[in-house]
């Protein structure tokens, strides 16, 4: 049978006329499937992209935060450490608070394309491993910002079947309140000497808010980690042109400690906490002196990273292409295991994040746990976590890593903190963010 083409127009006009309707109806299906299996949070899903870095430009140790309309702007790179060239896309995605895809279509939050080919890219020069250096920079001319709020930035390898490779977070925001903050001693008083508390007052004279109580929510930050953020919290009180958020033993965090540090920035002269630098024919393998359990020790201040990382080489004049990647083995001393715990190693230079290849082994014959990791040259911070064996109950809340069982924990110690605050008006789609604030906890 032939079906004459003005049949096939006549029936593509009603189907291009029922189309509006029929994404109204599904489209509560479509983002309730959408966000199921969304990726919602900081991961590096292939193992041969390493030093992955994202923060404001020229920042390297700030949060990815910028203004919309602003001068600044977030940058990402990391490595291939396969050595050769991919076919990398990126691609962002804007969220609610809650880090699930907003109601938004991509042509709502973003002028030009929310995905793009990353072509930014070097290789590295006179490294025993060879690398594929990758760098991207939003927005730019191909993707720009729109409205504010949290974004999802993919990168995919799209070669030869689309993969997933990494995801992070990072967030817009259209200014229009200002935050001022206070670190307090804990008010519980078991908790005087080890945490800290954060109040801070929202001000909005030129901007009017009709219910705050059910349109603003605030987001707590320690030290850039999403792992222990507090979310979702409104303001306790209300005056005139400013909203309190003045609680008692809520927005509270473990002060910790300063964080360990391994200096590899140079693999000729090694600093003092480096046991020895072995060249081999597949790399170098750096040992570090063997640390000790801190939870006991009083409190000694010191300047650190708050448990980032730089990339940095001294015997090269490159940082970026000339670093050198090693296998670096670290050792906490202890006498016996900790009892139904395993211990990780953990920080920036893990995500943040519990991962089975930064997974402590306790050797009996060196009375010590033993990990490893790969890094590339610069200077690390870094922690020791503990973590409850794995049961079969998976009924329960997930396990916590504590860093207080090996670290310790005062009211003293120097973090960073960040607040964001949020603004969904009744009947809007998406969350805004119309403020935020990062500052140290020795205000």
């Amino acid at each position: 049978m032939i079906v004459k083409k003005s049949v096939i127009r006549k029936n593509m006009k009603k189907a291009h006329h029922y189309l509006p309707f029929l994404l109204v109806i599904l489209q509560p299906f479509l983002l309730a499937a959408q966000q199921d299996d969304f990726p919602s949070e900081d991961f590096i899903y292939m193992s041969y992209i390493r030093s992955v870095k994202f923060h404001i430009e020229g920042l390297y140790l700030s949060y990815p935060v910028i203004e919309l309309g602003g001068a600044a702007r977030v940058t990402l790179s990391f490595d291939d450490l396969d050595g050769d060239t991919k076919d990398y896309f990126y691609k962002v995605v804007h969220c609610d608070r809650d880090w699930k895809p907003s109601q938004l279509t991509e042509l709502e939050y973003v002028e030009g394309y929310t995905e793009e080919r990353i072509q930014n890219f070097e290789f590295s020069f006179k490294t025993l491993w060879p690398y594929t250096h990758y760098e991207l920079t939003l927005p730019n001319q191909d993707t720009r910002f729109t409205k504010s709020g949290n974004y999802m930035l993919f990168v995919y390898d799209d070669t030869y079947d689309r993969q997933l490779v990494l995801a992070r977070r990072f967030v817009v925001v259209d200014p229009k309140v200002t935050i001022d903050p206070r670190v307090l001693r804990a008010s519980q008083v078991s908790k005087f000497r080890t945490h800290q508390e954060i109040d801070f007052v929202v001000n909005h004279e030129k901007f009017k808010i009709q219910n705050p109580m059910a349109e603003v929510r605030a987001t707590v930050m320690q030290n850039g980690r999403w792992d222990n953020a507090l979310t979702d919290i409104s303001p306790k009180f209300i005056r005139s042109n400013a909203l309190l958020f003045d609680y008692q033993d809520v927005i509270v965090f473990p002060g910790g400690k300063e964080f360990r540090f391994a200096d590899l920035r140079s693999f000729r002269l090694v600093s003092f906490n480096i046991y020895s630098v072995e060249r081999t024919d597949d790399g170098f393998v750096v040992q570090l002196k063997y640390d000790e359990p801190r939870a006991g020790e009083a409190y000694t201040s010191f300047n650190d990273l708050d448990g980032n990382f730089i990339i940095e080489t001294t015997d090269q004049p490159n940082n970026t292409l000339s670093a050198e990647y090693a296998d670096v083995v670290f050792y906490l001393k202890r006498d016996q295991p900790y009892y139904g715990k395993e211990v990780y190693l953990f920080g920036g230079l893990t995500d943040w994040d519990i991962l089975p290849e930064y997974r402590m082994e306790y050797d009996e014959g060196l009375g010590a746990y033993v990990g490893q990791a790969l890094l590339k040259q610069g200077y690390y911070d870094y922690a020791y976590a503990t973590l409850p064996v794995a049961t079969n109950d998976k009924k329960g809340p997930k396990p916590q890593p504590s860093l207080t069982e090996i670290e310790g924990s005062w009211h003293e110690t120097e973090n960073q903190y960040t607040i964001l605050i949020y603004y969904r008006p009744f009947g809007s789609r998406y969350d805004q963010v119309i403020g935020s604030v990062s500052f140290s906890s020795n205000l």
